[in-house]
C-alpha cells in the first residue's frame, strides 16, 4: 500500500474530494455489499430503477468540483473579511449583544444542542424541554402576560401572527387592523403583506388614536421606532373596550426596567429575543418571543412547552396541545408554523439564566444611563433629542449636518441611522462603552466630560419617569438566582444535554426531516465576527462580503434548482412556502387574473401545504391518490378542468411524500400549465433530486429549499431554518423585497412588493452553512450524496420489508429517499401501535421515524446519506429485534397490556428496585449486545399527554418537582 501511494500522481495524494467520504457514511466496498443486498450491480442501475428516465439530468451539475476542507474555510475567510463591521447603533430591532462565552461554546457551538429534532420524542428531549419552558418563563416574567410559547421566526412575522391571532378571537365584526405607525419599518411591511392576502384593511397611524378607529386588533410598540416610552395603559383600554385585541411590540431589556405590557392591559406581547445574547447575525436567526392571556391559549400560534407526568408520576415536559399542528388542521390550522427557533430561544433563556435579575436590571440600566449620557451630551450642545423618555434609542435634530456627520461616524467606526436629511436616530446597546459615547458626540463636533455628563444623569435617574418603571419583581424562579458562576452554569448546561438524544448520538432516521452530517467545517464561520457582528441595515458597502457568499450560494442552487432566479428572505421551509404563493398571486395579479385562487393540493401533501395556502387566501381543492400513493392523474385533470378559470397554483412535493418518484410528474406539472395555473413544487425532498434531476426539469415554476434538510443547516432541536425559494423568469420579478434593504436586482427589479421575513436576507448569519456543504461537496459529491441516500432508504427497505410491509414503491419496487412502514396490520394483530415501537426505539439508543405522516398507523424512515452500513445494520437490528418482541405478544408469551413496547421507554428507575413484568430487566433496557456500549437512558418513563393537555402548565415548576 505505502509503495503504491509513493507512486500515485499528485492529483490522488491532495485529496480534493476527501470531504465528500468525509459527508457519505457508506464506503465503496459497503456501497457493493448494500447494493448486492438489493440485487443489483451498482448505484447506476438503482438509479434506473428508482428515478424516471423522462426527468433525469442530461448532463452533471454545472459546479465546480470539490474544495477541501480547509480551501474551502480559507476561501470563505477571504469572502468574510470584504465585510466592513463598524459598531451599530442603527437599532430598530437589532443590537449589539455579549453571548456568554459557557453559552457560545457548550450550545451555540456545541453539536448535543444543534444537531438534535424537534422535541416531538419528548422522553429523550427533557433537556430541550426544560430550557424552552424556562425561556417561556422568561418572557411570561417580563411581558407580565400569563402564557407564551416556545419562540416563533422574528419579530416581524410575530407581529403578522398577532393580527391573525386578534382576528380569530376578536368578537369585533371590522375587518380592518391598525398598526402604530411607529413600529418598526419592516415589521409594519411584512404586517402589510400578510394583510393583503387575509383580505385585511390595514390602518396606520399614531399609536394613541387605535381606539378612533373600528378595527378588530391593534399593533402598537414600546419602546417604538423613535425610542420613545409611553404609558399605553390607556390608549390599550379605550381599544379594547371597542372590541380590538392589542398587541405590544416590545423589548425584552426595555422591559427588564419598563412596565410590563401585561401590567397595561395587553392581550398579546410579541419581539425580538436577539438582544439576549444571540449575535445580530447580518439578521438572524433570532427568537421572537410571544406571549398572551391564558385565554387565548388555543388560539396561540407556534409551539407551546408544557408540564405533564411521566407513567412514575414524576413531573415530565411534553409539547402542549399537539393537535393544533398543521399536519392536523391543515387549511385550518391556525397558521402554517412548523419552525420555531430553538436553539436561539435556548441561548436566550440561558443567557437570563446566566445573569440572573440582578444581572439583567444592571445591563439594562447600564445601556439606558449610557444612552441618557449620549443625550445630555447631544442637547448640551444645542441638538433637540425631544422630551420623550426614552430606553436607549434617541433621535436628534441634525439640519444640513446630518450627511457630515454620518460620514464622520462611518470614518470613526460607527453606524448611525439616517432618518432624514435632517434627523439621525442612535440606539445603545449591551456592547456600547463610554468611550464610544465619547466617540459618537465627537462626530456631532462635541468635545464631552463623560463624568460630568454621567454625574448629571444619575442624580437626574436618567429619563425614564417613576411611573413607567416596573415595580414587581422579574425572574424569581430558582433557575433564574443560582448558575451564575461558569463552573454551575457549564453544570447546569451538561445536565439539560445529557437528558437529549441527538445526532452525536446515533442516527436519527425521520422521514421527510433529512437528519444528515452537519459537518464542523460548515458551522466554523457562523460564529466568525465578520458574519456574526453585521447588522442587517447596515450600508451596503460594508456589506460586500455577506452579499458575495449569499450571491454565491445563490448561484449554487440555481444550478442545483435548474431555475434562474433565487430569494433568500424566507427564514423557514413553511415561509419559503408562503413565499412561493405569494410570488404566484402577484403573477397572476399583474396579468389582470386576481380571480386565480384555487390552489390543488394532493391528499398526500405536507400539513403546511393547505395552511400555507389559506393564508395566501386561497381556496384549497383536494386531489385524490391512487392505491399506490400516486397523484390520481384523471382527479386532477379533472378539479383542474372545473377550476381552470380560477386556477392558481397546485402544490406537489416530489418525490412524493409517499416516498416514491411518480412517473407522471410531467404530465401532472402540463395538466396544470395548460389550464392557467403554476407548479410550486415544496422541497422537502429535495435530498432525492440534487444532481439526478431538478424542479425545472420536472415542470415546476418555483420550489422552496429546505436549507436544513438538504443542505446541512442543522435543526438545533426545532430551528433555525433557512425557506428560500427558488423560481422561474417570469415569476422572478414578483417575489419579496425589503422595505429597508431593498434585495431586487437586475434580475428581479424592485416593484415595491413586501417582505414576508424580517431582515432582507432572512437568517443570513447561517446560510455559511450551505455555502461550505456545496463547495465542499461539488457537483459530483453532491450527485453522490443523493445517489447514496436512496440507496440507503432501499437498503432498510429490503432489511425490514418481511417484518413491517412497506406501503408504497415505485413501478420497478423502489423507494426514493424514505420510505413508509406499515405498522396497521400489527395494531390490528396485537394492539402495539406505532407509538409504541417510536417509544421502544428509546430503549435501542435511537430516535423514532416519523409517526403517522403522510398516512396514519405508519413510520416514515429517511436514513440519509450520511449514515454508514453498521449504523443502518444497528438500526434495522434494532426494528427486528422490536418486531420478534410483538411476536411475543402475538403468541401471548407476553401479556398485551404488560410487555416491552407498552412499558417503554425505560428508565433507570426501572432497573433497580421490585421488578414484576414478565421479561427481564436486561430485556427491558439491554435488548441487544451492543446497547450496553452506548447506553442512552431516556430521562423519564412514558408520558401522559392526555394529562398534560387537561392540566395545562406551561412555565417553570419548583425545582423539587423534577426530583419527586
Amino acid at each position: 500500500m505505502t509503495d503504491s501511494l509513493l507512486s500515485a500522481p499528485l492529483a490522488r495524494l491532495e485529496q480534493r474530494d476527501a470531504f465528500i467520504h468525509r459527508h457519505i457514511g457508506p464506503n465503496a466496498g459497503e456501497i457493493a455489499r448494500m447494493c448486492a443486498t438489493l440485487g443489483i450491480d451498482d448505484l447506476d442501475t438503482l438509479m434506473r430503477q428508482t428515478v424516471p428516465a423522462g426527468i433525469r439530468l442530461e448532463s452533471p451539475l454545472p459546479l465546480a468540483a470539490a474544495v477541501p476542507e480547509h480551501e474551502a474555510l480559507s476561501r470563505l475567510k477571504s469572502i468574510a473579511k470584504r465585510n466592513v463591521v463598524k459598531k451599530s447603533l442603527i437599532g430598530m430591532g437589532y443590537y449589539g449583544t455579549h453571548t456568554p462565552a459557557v453559552i457560545l461554546r457548550n450550545v451555540m457551538e456545541n453539536p448535543g444542542w444543534y444537531t438534535a429534532y424537534t422535541p416531538y420524542q419528548a422522553e429523550i428531549s427533557q433537556g430541550r424541554l426544560e430550557a424552552l419552558l424556562t425561556y417561556q418563563q422568561m418572557v411570561i416574567d417580563l411581558t407580565g402576560l400569563e402564557l407564551a410559547n416556545a419562540s416563533l421566526l422574528d419579530e416581524a412575522t410575530a407581529a403578522a401572527e398577532a393580527m391573525t391571532m386578534a382576528r380569530r378571537v376578536s368578537k369585533s365584526k371590522s375587518n380592518a387592523f391598525f398598526i402604530d405607525e411607529a413600529c418598526f419599518p419592516q415589521t409594519i411591511d411584512v404586517v402589510r403583506t400578510r394583510a393583503h392576502y387575509f383580505g385585511y384593511e390595514l390602518v396606520q397611524g399614531k399609536a394613541e388614536d387605535a381606539a378612533a378607529h373600528d378595527v378588530f386588533g391593534a399593533l402598537l410598540q414600546y419602546p417604538n421606532v423613535r425610542g420613545e416610552a409611553a404609558d399605553l395603559s390607556e390608549t390599550i383600554a379605550a381599544a379594547r373596550a371597542k372590541g380590538a385585541v392589542v398587541a405590544v411590540a416590545t423589548d425584552l431589556m426595555a422591559l427588564v426596567l419598563l412596565k410590563s405590557p401585561g401590567a397595561m392591559g395587553a392581550d398579546i406581547a410579541l419581539g425580538s429575543a436577539q438582544r439576549f445574547g444571540v449575535p445580530i447575525g447580518f439578521g438572524g436567526p433570532h427568537a421572537a418571543f410571544f406571549a398572551t392571556r391564558e385565554s387565548h391559549v388555543r388560539a396561540m400560534p407556534g409551539r407551546i412547552i408544557g408540564v405533564s407526568k411521566d407513567a412514575r408520576g414524576k413531573t415530565a415536559l411534553r409539547m402542549a396541545l399537539q393537535t393544533r399542528e398543521q399536519h392536523i388542521r391543515r387549511e385550518k390550522a391556525n397558521s402554517n408554523i412548523c419552525t420555531s427557533q430553538v436553539l436561539l430561544a435556548n441561548m436566550a433563556g440561558f443567557y437570563a439564566v446566566y445573569h440572573g435579575p440582578q444581572g439583567l436590571r444592571t445591563i439594562a440600566a447600564r445601556i439606558h444611563r449610557l444612552a441618557a449620557v449620549l443625550a445630555a451630551g447631544l442637547r448640551g450642545a444645542g441638538f433637540d433629542t425631544g422630551s420623550k423618555a426614552f430606553f436607549d434609542t434617541i433621535e436628534a435634530e441634525t439640519g444640513s449636518h446630518t450627511t457630515a456627520i454620518i460620514e464622520s461616524a462611518a470614518a470613526a467606526g460607527y453606524n448611525l441611522r439616517k432618518i432624514s436629511a435632517t434627523r439621525i436616530g442612535l440606539a445603545v446597546d449591551e456592547t456600547t462603552t463610554r468611550e464610544d459615547i465619547a466617540a459618537v458626540l465627537g462626530c456631532f463636533g462635541i468635545m464631552a466630560d463623560i463624568d460630568a455628563l454621567d454625574a448629571h444623569a444619575a442624580k437626574t435617574g436618567g429619563s425614564l419617569p417613576s411611573a413607567l418603571l416596573r415595580g414587581d419583581a422579574i425572574l424569581p424562579h430558582p433557575v433564574f438566582n443560582t448558575h451564575h458562576t461558569e463552573h454551575e452554569m457549564l453544570r447546569y448546561l451538561k445536565k439539560l444535554q445529557n437528558r437529549d438524544l441527538a445526532l452525536d448520538h446515533s442516527m436519527i432516521s425521520l422521514g421527510s426531516c433529512t437528519m444528515k452530517l452537519n459537518a464542523t467545517s460548515e458551522m466554523i464561520p457562523v460564529t466568525w465576527p465578520e458574519f456574526a457582528d453585521l447588522h442587517p441595515f447596515a450600508p451596503r458597502e460594508q456589506a460586500a462580503g455577506h452579499l458575495e457568499m449569499i450571491e454565491g450560494l445563490s448561484a449554487y442552487l440555481r444550478a442545483i434548482t435548474g431555475f434562474p432566479a433565487v430569494c433568500m428572505q424566507p427564514n423557514s421551509g413553511a415561509q419559503g412556502e408562503y413565499t412561493g404563493l405569494v410570488t404566484i398571486a402577484r403573477y397572476h395579479a399583474s396579468r389582470g387574473e386576481t380571480q386565480r385562487t384555487v390552489c390543488l393540493i394532493p391528499r398526500s401533501a405536507h400539513g403546511t401545504n393547505p395552511a400555507t395556502a389559506q393564508m395566501c387566501g386561497m381556496q384549497v381543492v383536494v386531489v385524490d391518490c391512487d392505491d399506490d400513493g400516486n397523484v390520481d392523474v384523471a382527479d386532477l385533470k379533472a378539479k383542474a378542468g372545473k377550476h381552470a378559470a380560477n386556477l392558481a397554483a397546485l402544490m406537489i412535493t416530489y418525490p412524493s411524500t409517499h416516498g416514491v418518484f411518480e412517473e407522471s410528474i410531467r404530465e401532472i406539472c402540463a395538466v396544470v400549465h395548460a389550464h392557467g395555473g403554476q407548479v410550486y413544487m415544496d422541497g422537502a425532498n429535495l435530498n432525492a433530486q440534487v444532481g439526478l434531476t431538478s424542479p425545472a426539469a420536472i415542470g415546476a415554476d418555483v420550489t422552496h429549499l429546505n436549507l436544513h434538510k438538504t443542505f446541512c443547516i442543522p435543526h438545533g432541536g426545532g430551528g433555525p431554518g433557512m425557506g428560500p425559494i427558488a423560481l422561474a423568469a417570469h415569476l422572478a420579478p414578483f417575489t419579496a423585497d425589503h422595505v429597508v434593504q431593498p434585495t431586487g436586482g437586475p434580475d428581479r427589479p424592485n416593484r415595491g412588493q413586501g417582505a414576508v421575513s424580517a431582515a432582507p436576507f432572512g437568517s443570513a448569519s447561517i446560510l455559511p452553512i450551505s455555502w461550505m456543504y456545496i463547495t465542499m461537496m461539488g457537483g459530483d459529491g453532491l450527485k453522490r450524496a443523493t445517489e447514496v441516500a436512496i440507496l440507503n432508504a432501499n437498503y432498510l427497505a429490503a432489511r425490514l420489508k418481511d417484518h413491517y410491509p412497506v406501503l408504497y414503491t415505485g413501478s420497478q419496487g423502489r423507494v426514493a429517499h424514505e420510505c413508509i412502514l406499515d405498522i396497521r396490520p400489527i395494531k390490528a394483530a396485537t394492539g402495539v401501535t406505532e407509538v409504541d415501537i417510536a417509544k421502544r426505539l428509546m430503549d435501542y439508543g435511537f430516535h423514532a421515524p416519523t409517526m403517522s405522516f403522510p398516512v396514519a398507523g405508519t413510520i416514515m424512515v429517511e436514513p440519509t446519506e450520511s449514515e454508514d452500513l453498521d449504523e443502518l445494520d444497528r438500526f434495522a437490528a434494532a426494528m427486528i429485534a422490536i418486531r420478534e418482541e410483538i411476536r411475543q405478544i402475538e403468541t401471548g408469551t407476553w401479556p398485551a397490556a404488560d410487555n416491552p413496547l407498552k412499558n417503554s421507554p425505560h428508565t433507570q428507575a426501572d432497573f433497580i428496585g421490585e421488578w414484576s413484568h414478565p421479561y427481564s430487566r436486561e430485556q427491558a433496557v439491554f435488548p441487544l449486545p451492543w446497547v450496553a456500549e452506548n447506553k442512552f437512558w431516556p430521562s423519564v418513563n412514558r408520558i401522559d399527554d392526555v394529562y398534560g393537555d387537561r392540566n395545562l402548565f406551561c412555565a417553570c415548576v419548583p425545582v423539587g418537582d423534577y426530583e419527586a
